[in-house]
């Protein structure tokens, strides 16, 4: 004789009408995320680099094609001036990697000298120059005159810059008027004339006597143009 069913205890959890329990769902693998991530992250770089890429080519369409370059000549100025040193060794570098980062500049090199007038005449006729490719040739300009005044703390501008380009020249140049003190207290004022062009620019500092008497800055702009002609050399 089979016993009856035990009643049911009003405790129990009820079975669900349709059966058993349905098993919990597995949980979502998070590889796709993960990729999902990293690929944008490398989306990211790719566009970084590109964009990089184009901004470099853009800077670099604005520069001129290299033709000249800068010589340091025995002599300036149809003979006027001898070569008394040439310091292109020492200083081209540091003029290099002052310049090397420069917006305005690209594959650059220093040149450097100091020209002795007659034994009639006293004083240094110092030209310190660059040549490479460079673009906003007035802003190089005004950059050169700039650094004439700041590298040392005894000379100072005794008047700004002008624009003293002679007539007819399509090369501009730009002067000034520098006074220069030294440690016993003697000084010398003395004219400062800069050039820039899409392959040079050169700074000519006359501190002979007889330009600091004179202190023509018309008269140094022209004899600026002509040494950047006796200078620049064309590139084979």
């Amino acid at each position: 004789m089979s016993m009856p069913p035990a009643p049911q205890s009003p405790y129990q959890t009820p079975v669900s009408p349709w059966g058993a329990m349905p098993p919990a769902p597995p949980a979502k693998s998070r590889a796709p995320l993960v990729a999902a991530i990293i690929g944008g992250v490398v989306l990211l770089v790719v566009v970084l680099l590109v964009t990089l890429v184009l901004i470099g080519k853009a800077l670099e369409s604005g520069y001129p094609r290299g033709q000249f370059s800068l010589t340091v000549p025995q002599t300036l100025v149809d003979g006027r001036f001898t070569l008394e040193q040439d310091n292109s060794l020492t200083e081209g570098p540091a003029l290099q990697r002052i310049w090397r980062h420069s917006w305005d500049a690209e594959a650059v090199h220093g040149v450097s000298a100091v020209y002795r007038p007659p034994s009639i005449e006293r004083g240094d006729l110092v030209v310190t120059g660059m040549y490479g490719r460079f673009k906003n040739t007035d802003e190089v300009r005004s950059r050169v005159l700039a650094d004439n005044a700041s590298k040392y703390n005894r000379v100072k501008v005794l008047t700004p810059p002008e624009d003293d380009t002679p007539s007819g020249s399509r090369i501009k140049i730009s002067c000034e008027a520098l006074t220069r003190t030294w440690p016993d207290g003697s000084t010398l004022t003395y004219p400062v004339c800069v050039w820039a062009d899409g392959n040079t620019w050169g700074r000519v500092a006359d501190m002979t006597l007889i330009a600091a008497r004179n202190l023509d800055l018309q008269a140094t702009a022209r004899n600026t143009l002509q040494i950047r002609s006796e200078m620049m050399k064309p590139i084979a």
